[in-house]
């Protein structure tokens, strides 16, 4: 992929939904190729991202679930430093992209799933900073785990 010829710049592309709407234009039928090459192959537990990243970079995917778990042990000691609330709504996102992948983390509704209300939503989201750039930190985790 020449937009992203390595797989550091692959994640920081995918993190950025315009850059990895762009991307996705660019590869064979407007990224239609993908979701085929994904059905095909089995991968409906995956996320686009580990059916690209499989791909074009040689990386192991992981399940939705997989690359959840991997972020919560990977990550512990960062969410640790935390205020609880705040990581506990951390991690009912993470457990929206097991269900959904990418698409589950960027639905706007996801502040209103009863996991993440539950958690403290945005109000305790807010705790830890701008959450706009708190999800993307998350989301830039999440793709690393």
């Amino acid at each position: 992929m020449a937009e992203a010829p390595t797989l550091e710049r692959f994640r920081n592309v995918w993190v950025r939904p315009p850059e990895r709407h762009e991307l996705l234009t660019h590869l064979p039928d407007a990224g239609r190729s993908a979701l085929l090459i994904r059905d095909l192959e089995e991968m409906r537990d995956f996320d686009l991202y580990d059916v690209l990243a499989e791909l074009g970079y040689g990386l192991a995917p992981k399940t939705r679930v997989e690359r959840a778990d991997a972020f919560s042990y990977k990550h512990a000691g960062w969410l640790k430093e935390m205020p609880e609330r705040g990581a506990a709504v951390i991690r009912a996102v993470a457990s929206q992209f097991a269900r959904a992948g990418t698409d589950g983390l960027e639905n706007p509704g996801v502040f209103q799933t009863p996991e993440v209300v539950r958690a403290g939503g945005l109000q305790a989201l807010k705790t830890l900073g701008k959450p706009s750039a708190v999800l993307m930190e998350t989301k830039s985790r999440m793709f690393a785990a």
